[in-house]
């Protein structure tokens, strides 16, 4: 069962209005990031592809997976991407108490250097989002999702929710793991082609 949106709702962005969702830009720009990795075959792959397009993008990084493959961490850093925190065990904050959800980031900061984070699923408490705030985190969210996570979806749906729903400044979220990889080796060239051609350019969230 389908449970979330693929455009974020104009009213959960004005009511969350201290994370950011998108970007008001003038030039024709778009913010590609990508969760849960890096993971050593997708996470490449990835990479191989934004470099053909001569695109940026954020990386937002599990800090667990960081510890596994420092190297393809540092390479994405080389290639002049941004890094975000995505907590070390990939957490769902509204189901965390604050002090192991805040440890948690905390644990992964020490691989990950980068006051963006990115919270799993989307999800974590007012509170929780105040604490961060307060060490100088930046929450950033989406307002695009290519659903490229759910398994009932064909990549064929999944590059189609990305073109129909992305506008200039746009920050859309897509999968450099494992459980992505079908569908994220169809959609993202296709998505590369597409706004390249159509003058736009992608660009890392700093």
């Amino acid at each position: 069962m389908k449970f979330y949106t693929i455009k974020t709702p104009t009213i959960i962005q004005k009511f969350f209005s201290n994370y950011r969702w998108r970007f008001s830009s003038v030039p024709k720009e778009i913010y590609l990031t990508f969760d849960d990795g890096p993971t050593l075959e997708v996470t490449n792959f990835v990479l191989e592809e934004l470099k053909k397009h001569q695109a940026k993008a954020t990386f937002f990084c599990i800090g667990k997976n960081v510890k596994k493959h420092q190297n393809i961490y540092h390479k994405i850093q080389e290639e002049g991407h941004s890094v975000g925190n995505h907590t070390f065990n990939h957490l769902n904050g509204l189901l965390t108490k604050n002090t192991r959800y805040i440890e948690n980031i905390q644990q992964a900061s020490a691989y990950i250097v980068s006051k963006l984070f990115r919270p799993p699923y989307g999800r974590l408490k007012s509170s929780q989002a105040r604490l961060l705030q307060q060490e100088g985190y930046k929450i950033i969210m989406w307002n695009v999702l290519s659903g490229d996570f759910d398994r009932s979806i064909s990549p064929e749906n999944c590059l189609e929710n990305v073109l129909k729903n992305t506008t200039n400044g746009s920050i859309i979220v897509m999968h450099d793991s494992e459980k992505a990889k079908d569908k994220i080796y169809f959609a993202l060239p296709r998505i590369l082609d597409h706004f390249s051609q159509k003058g736009y350019l992608f660009k890392a969230i700093i």
